[in-house]
């Protein structure tokens, strides 16, 4: 009599294939702190516009909001390469090792080159 896995790993979920983790989990505390205070460098950027502030200094915190946005998507595409691609390839089985890490490659490549745009 065979068995079925009741609880198949569904490929396209990454919650399945990194059994629920994110790269990121760990320092899920520091990524919020300096997102919210990317949130708060927003909103000041937007009081310099109501404020009429001088379009030079607020070009400069638009750049420095930028900076620090790229700075959170560096570190979570590192992340994603060291949690998620590492995990795939350490997959014991070759077929869904191979599949994973092709997703998981896919995943990486194609984020990296929404921030290039």
């Amino acid at each position: 009599m065979s068995t079925i896995d009741v609880n198949p790993v569904d490929l396209n979920n990454p919650a399945d294939l990194n059994n629920g983790q994110h790269g990121y989990s760990p320092n899920k505390d520091a990524y919020l702190r300096r997102l919210k205070r990317i949130e708060g460098q927003v909103r000041g950027i937007a009081r310099m516009v109501e404020e009429d502030k001088y379009c030079i200094d607020i070009l400069t915190q638009v750049s420095a909001v930028t900076k620090a946005l790229h700075a959170v998507s560096l570190g979570l595409v590192e992340e994603h390469i060291g949690h998620c691609v590492v995990g795939a390839a350490s997959e014991s089985d070759p077929v869904v090792r191979a599949e994973q890490i092709d997703i998981k490659v896919k995943e990486a490549a194609d984020a990296i080159g929404r921030l290039l745009r």
